[in-house]
């Protein structure tokens, strides 16, 4: 499988609405606009130019992935910005020894995480690298999301060069959770053809009172949840919940 394909292309199809609704929620919310910033499983970066564009300097990428942190290095090159990349999986930092006044993390990251027990770990990690009374900011997709809008859910677009496919199922005996089919026909000038890659995510959520629970088992209070990128308070069909908690 030819990961660093995958992250182009990936990167090519990122929302732009949606990223300029991310940036209208971090830049509403974000206490401390002076402190230290991480974004964390921030991929390509694309969120953390913005926010240093907007004038938050001191603001850092972690991923796992070090494709997503090339290319985080290649847009922060064509933007003229300094943006440090750190490559590391968010379950398990903690010889990072660097703390930060704000933690912020969206676009499903926590979903793709197995079971309650990573998310703990993942909490507990961003616990330690904030500073006393920092602020961690993030969004999960909702029981909604993987029950009813998902399972069936299907996508399609493709230009001359790229055709992408995406299919959404639910999968039995696992609650709240969902597996997208991602497949891409990608023009290989070798062959003169198409070339199919394909790759399946699975998705799992949890109930609104489980999040609480783990954030303050992690040592965080004053949870505070709403819905439509902050916009909204939240209800039974809230596609999106977004977090914002101070470390306690």
């Amino acid at each position: 499988m030819n990961y660093q394909t995958f992250a182009k292309l990936y990167d090519d199809l990122f929302d732009e609405a949606a990223y300029a609704d991310w940036f209208q929620y971090a830049t509403k919310f974000i206490k401390n606009k002076d402190g230290k910033l991480l974004e964390l499983a921030g991929g390509a970066g694309r969120l953390a130019i913005q926010l240093k564009q907007a004038g938050y300097d001191d603001i850092s990428v972690l991923d796992l992935s070090t494709e997503m942190l090339a290319l985080a290095a290649q847009h922060a090159q064509e933007a003229e910005l300094d943006l440090p990349l750190i490559e590391g999986d968010m379950r398990e930092w903690s010889d990072f020894d660097e703390r930060f006044a704000t933690i912020t993390s969206f676009a499903d990251s926590f979903n793709y995480l197995a079971n309650e027990d990573e998310i703990l770990m993942a909490f507990k990690q961003v616990a330690e690298h904030l500073e006393d009374g920092g602020q961690f900011l993030f969004d999960v997709i909702s029981p909604w999301q993987t029950d009813v809008y998902y399972p069936g859910y299907m996508y399609n677009w493709h230009d001359d060069e790229t055709a992408f496919m995406w299919s959404s199922y639910g999968v039995e005996e696992q609650p709240h959770t969902v597996e997208h089919e991602l497949t891409f026909f990608v023009y290989n000038e070798d062959i003169d053809g198409f070339q199919q890659l394909q790759e399946v995510h699975t998705e799992r959520t949890y109930s609104l009172d489980t999040y609480k629970r783990l954030l303050t088992e992690a040592g965080f209070t004053n949870i505070e949840v709403t819905a439509d990128f902050g916009r909204a308070e939240v209800t039974d069909e809230s596609p999106r919940w977004f977090f914002n908690a101070t470390k306690a």
